[in-house]
């Protein structure tokens, strides 16, 4: 593990032309300090594989770091260490960013051809990967299982993102944003405090679906990504999480306690039963306002469908049932996606929702709302008090959340 006051990151580096964001990535785990001790801080020791030094330089590399920057499993005699032995137990955590689908491939199969595959097996600390690719070979079935293996065995996948690719195509293969990538390892160098120990809370994320017939359903674009990194955070601050989660395309979260729903009505079930027993109720989700009144049992015919035959019910207001019936010390946090007027649409769904907190947000924003990986929003409490969250990444937008609602939650006490 890392010596004296240095907390040790090896940072592998392979073949992407994402390979220059490396450098944000060292300077900015570099400017970490420890508020208890400032002389400690974040050691860089890259590992370049021979791809990698295509897009970015080991001088550039070793000036950022201060240290010698590894290329190569075997070195002359003179200065012979077992080099991936000795990297492997210096490290405090092993960062690849970006990694390509051939060192994702290498490490699934167990393959120790070269210094970083030999590094990554013969680790005992903490492991992440930040892929970065071309979309379609992300999505290929065989990345995608050896993603999945390397995730059984306790790997930690940041990213990827979406967005557009140096390839010319659009779609997941992004290198994850620079505080994603940085959250978790700052998280751990700094310790998450377990500030929310025997705490347990809700999380509602995603959206629902309300179907029409067989095929068609109403829904809206929710992601679930804000929602889940809430849950996320929580979890990493010892609270007990159940997250009640619509239909959406991300992993399950390790740790928490998952409840998968389709429809509002199953949504509203399955918060019901276990709302009482929380101390926070979190309700990030999008569930659908209205429900058609019959459900066809075959799809209907576009032929026979006019305004008259979709008719439609309002939906269980989740939040709103639950704060009618909120015990004392219990907190209550709605989100409020707007398009206008803002602080009056929220400030009225707060009262109505009978809640403590309300996140708005202008979905119409760059960068914030549905589908992005982004978010801005202002932040309101029942008792006068604004607080703006700047555009950034859902999760480290999840961490402040959490952070406020530890001391928010002192009033309680």
């Amino acid at each position: 593990m890392g010596k004296g006051n240095n907390f040790t990151v090896v940072l592998g580096i392979t073949g992407s032309i994402a390979a220059y964001k490396a450098a944000e990535i060292i300077r900015t785990l570099r400017a970490l300090r420890d508020p208890a001790n400032p002389d400690r801080r974040i050691s860089v020791r890259v590992i370049l594989t021979a791809s990698g030094a295509q897009f970015i330089t080991p001088v550039t590399l070793q000036t950022l770091t201060g240290n010698k920057v590894y290329t190569e499993l075997f070195v002359d005699a003179d200065s012979w260490d077992v080099q991936h032995v000795g990297l492997a137990d210096d490290a405090d955590i092993l960062l690849i960013a970006p990694a390509s689908a051939n060192i994702i491939a290498k490490l699934a199969m167990g393959l120790a051809d070269d210094l970083l595959s030999s590094v990554a097996l013969a680790i005992t600390a903490p492991r992440f990967i930040a892929p970065a690719m071309n979309v379609h070979m992300w999505e290929n079935a065989a990345t995608q299982a050896n993603v999945a293996t390397l995730a059984a065995r306790g790997v930690k996948f940041i990213g990827p993102s979406t967005g557009e690719l140096a390839c010319g195509y659009t779609g997941n293969g992004r290198l994850a944003p620079l505080d994603e990538i940085v959250a978790p390892l700052a998280r751990l160098f700094l310790g998450t405090a377990q500030n929310m120990a025997g705490k347990q809370v809700l999380v509602t994320a995603g959206p629902t679906r309300e179907y029409l017939d067989p095929v068609r359903y109403i829904s809206n674009p929710s992601t679930g990504k804000m929602g889940y990194a809430l849950a996320r955070a929580a979890a990493a601050h010892g609270a007990r999480v159940t997250l009640v989660s619509g239909p959406v395309d991300l992993p399950a979260l390790p740790g928490v306690t998952q409840i998968n729903i389709v429809s509002n009505a199953e949504m509203a079930a399955a918060a019901l039963a276990v709302a009482a027993e929380m101390d926070i109720i979190i309700g990030a989700a999008a569930p659908a306002d209205f429900t058609p009144l019959k459900v066809a049992p075959q799809k209907l015919k576009k032929t026979g469908v006019t305004a008259e035959t979709l008719e439609l019910l309002p939906t269980t207001d989740i939040l709103a049932t639950i704060g009618a019936h909120k015990r004392m010390g219990q907190i209550i946090v709605a989100f409020a996606a707007e398009t206008e007027r803002l602080e009056e649409y929220a400030m009225d769904k707060l009262e109505r929702k009978n809640a403590d907190i309300i996140i708005a947000n202008d979905i119409t924003a760059p960068g914030a709302g549905f589908a992005c990986d982004t978010n801005s929003a202002i932040l309101y409490t029942r008792d006068g008090s604004r607080i703006e969250l700047q555009l950034q990444s859902k999760e480290a937008m999840a961490e402040q959340i959490i952070g406020y609602l530890v001391e928010f939650g002192h009033k309680f006490c």
